[in-house]
């Protein structure tokens, strides 16, 4: 186990020290440990949980920290003599706990002392998690497995777990100046991954191609992606998966990219870019609609704004764009209210970003939704990912996007509802632009937003310029 950084612990200590003030209790934070990709020895890359890395600011795997009273145990094994043979020199146990700064340090086999009356959240894989239920004598889940604000059910109110994770959201949704140090270099670091996929344009002949130029950007920076790249000239499928496609003249590129630094810090970034290095007459009506909708997110971005405002702010600016267009017909707001934008924009225009790309999800909508709310089932807000009023400190994404989605434009249900709204033959004149996404990384400040990622260009000059580079 080699640790690559250096923690900074007075702010690790100052964290630990504001959740004793939120959470009376003792927690128990596991880091997890590494999975087997296809037999025992062949480990898949380990990422600790990032409620352990906050406080912790180490990925030690197989360890687990007592938070108490604004103190910390760290609870480790020694390593095996074999470990040195195969992954070099091991830091003592007594090491690793100087360098995170515990107060004190004791073997995994002293976890039983700790656990009576314990809160934990649940991690992510599942040997550890039946690890955790095992030592501290309960289950972690409830009925479905899910963490909801609307939902305390989910959680064992008992033992403290529901006030262990507000406690938790509470500190992460305001990111310290540690946090926004490293958040600085996950932004800064994808800027430049995503100027290297412009200028492999050129010679790419592959979405593939792309995303090794993009990738290689973290690697050799010694970060990794914080979440799969997408790569896709079929950015109609919001998560692709696939980058095996061929770049063909005409098509335009979505690139989702952001690097994650050693401690787990990320970044999330989308550009969109055509093939050619030129943008068709109907890419640029379309991409300038979306830019426009980017705008004036960025622009209304402030503390104390609501999200869910900022959300339907692009969604009125794109839907009084495509009504300029002759996609749409009707009145913009009055489309809004019918959830016809959600036709082609059908997810949320952002989300929180931190130490998870979708920070803190794994606690359901805890973190994203303020206490009383529920997710809507309107077909343009159900998936809005962030509802809370915005406040300083805050990191979000701001990602417009508009997309021809088979499944949505070819449901029964949804052309029964919107056909008298939706001029079919206008619309098959931009069967060229199968998706546009601009996302960028926006800071909350005390007066308004800082966007973290604004070096990297969105006009389409800029775009066609950087795509040019290697001409």
């Amino acid at each position: 186990m080699t640790l690559l950084h250096q923690p900074d612990r007075p702010s690790l200590q100052q964290r630990r020290r504001r959740l004793s003030r939120l959470f009376e209790g003792r927690a128990l934070l596991w880091s997890g440990q590494p999975s087997p990709r296809n037999f025992p020895a062949n480990l898949l890359p380990f990422r600790a949980s990032s409620h352990f890395l906050y406080f912790v600011g180490s990925p030690l795997p197989n360890a687990v920290v007592v938070l108490e009273g604004g103190e910390m145990t760290l609870l480790i094994d020694e390593a095996e003599p074999e470990e040195a043979l195969w992954h070099g020199g091991c830091p003592s146990r007594a090491e690793l706990a100087d360098r995170i700064g515990a107060d004190q340090t004791r073997p995994l086999s002293d976890l039983d002392l700790f656990a009576p009356e314990a809160a934990t959240i649940p991690v992510q894989d599942w040997a550890t998690r039946y690890h955790q239920a095992e030592v501290l004598g309960r289950s972690l889940s409830g009925r479905d497995g899910a963490w909801r604000a609307d939902a305390l059910e989910c959680c064992d109110l008992a033992q403290g777990d529901f006030q262990l994770a507000r406690a938790i959201a509470t500190l992460r949704l305001e990111h310290d100046a540690a946090a926004l140090h490293q958040l600085r270099q996950a932004a800064d670091l994808t800027v430049k991954a995503h100027l290297a996929g412009m200028a492999s344009r050129s010679q790419a002949q592959t979405e593939a191609e792309v995303r090794g130029a993009v990738e290689a950007v973290f690697l050799a920076a010694q970060c990794s992606p914080a979440y799969a790249s997408i790569v896709t000239t079929q950015a109609e499928v919001l998560h692709n998966p696939y980058y095996h496609h061929a770049l063909n003249p005409g098509e335009l590129l979505l690139v989702d990219a952001g690097a994650e630094t050693p401690m787990g810090w990320a970044a999330d970034v989308t550009r969109t870019w055509p093939v050619s290095g030129e943008f068709s007459a109907s890419q640029q009506d379309l991409y300038n609609l979306v830019l426009a909708a980017h705008d004036a997110c960025l622009a209304k971005a402030a503390p104390g704004v609501e999200f869910r405002d900022i959300h339907l702010s692009a969604a009125l600016v794109l839907t009084e764009g495509l009504v300029d267009l002759g996609i749409l017909k009707g009145d913009p707001e009055g489309l809004v209210a019918r959830d016809a934008h959600g036709l082609f924009f059908p997810h949320g225009v952002g989300h929180l970003l931190g130490l998870d790309v979708h920070d803190m999800e794994d606690l359901g909508d805890l973190a994203g939704y303020a206490s009383g709310r529920q997710r809507s089932e309107r077909l343009g807000l159900s998936f809005l990912r962030l509802d809370r009023p915005l406040q300083p400190g805050m990191l979000v994404t701001i990602e417009p996007g508009f997309y021809q989605i088979p499944a949505l434009l070819h449901c029964p249900e949804y052309q029964q509802q919107y056909g008298d709204c939706i001029n079919w033959e206008v619309l098959a004149q931009f069967r060229d632009v199968r998706g546009i996404r601009i996302e960028d990384d926006v800071l909350i400040t005390e007066t308004g937003c800082e966007v973290l990622t604004a070096a990297l260009p969105t006009s389409m000059a800029e775009i066609s310029a950087c795509c040019a580079l290697q001409d």
